[in-house]
């Protein structure tokens, strides 16, 4: 496989896109309900302001969150999954399954290839 290949397969894209630390917790989070954004805040532990704002961003941009600012009673901001997200977040639960099922033959490792 090319590295022209590898740059237009469709799971390089969203891998690179998803595959910073807090993404797939976010996108966790948010398959349970929809969140406001200080709720997101207190609810995972070591993740900053900025880094959460640049995640929940970089994730509305893609497609997987919707953002809805509501004015009344007062202002609040809601991020939920869009029906990409969901599915994304299925995905994500069977990588999640797998892994565990692995995980004595991954110990935290890169595996062989071949």
């Amino acid at each position: 496989m090319s590295a022209e290949d590898r740059a237009g397969c469709p799971a390089t894209s969203v891998l690179h896109r998803i595959g910073d630390r807090w993404s797939v917790v976010l996108i966790s989070l948010l398959a349970e309900r929809p969140y406001g954004y200080n709720e997101l805040d207190r609810a995972v532990a070591d993740l900053s302001r900025r880094v959460l704002t640049r995640a929940l961003r970089t994730l509305e941009h893609e497609g997987y969150v919707r953002r809805t600012a509501r004015l009344e009673p007062l202002y609040r901001v809601e991020y939920a999954l869009t029906g990409l997200g969901r599915s994304l977040h299925e995905v994500l639960v069977l990588l999640g399954g797998w892994a565990e099922a692995e995980r004595d033959r991954l110990g935290g490792r890169v595996p062989d290839e071949g």
